[in-house]
């Protein structure tokens, strides 16, 4: 009846290892300390409305084809 109990335990024990080992395991503490670093960074807010003026003043700047030009 003993043999029959360890059997059971070690039948459960293996169909829940990989739950176990996802929660404990090596993997788990790597995402643990991953998830601890990510949340030191800080996010670097750079100025929109000067860059979108750059944009548009580099976007004037292009040459293009007018309609006419793309007919002869």
């Amino acid at each position: 009846m003993i043999a029959l109990l360890i059997g059971t335990v070690a039948a459960v024990l293996g169909a829940e290892w990989p739950r176990v080992s996802a929660r404990f395991g090596s993997e788990a503490r790597q995402r643990r300390e991953r998830s601890q670093r990510k949340s030191q960074l800080k996010l670097l807010r750079t100025e929109t409305e000067e860059f979108a003026a750059s944009v548009e003043r580099d976007l004037n700047q292009l040459p293009t084809i007018e309609e006419t030009d793309r007919k002869s």
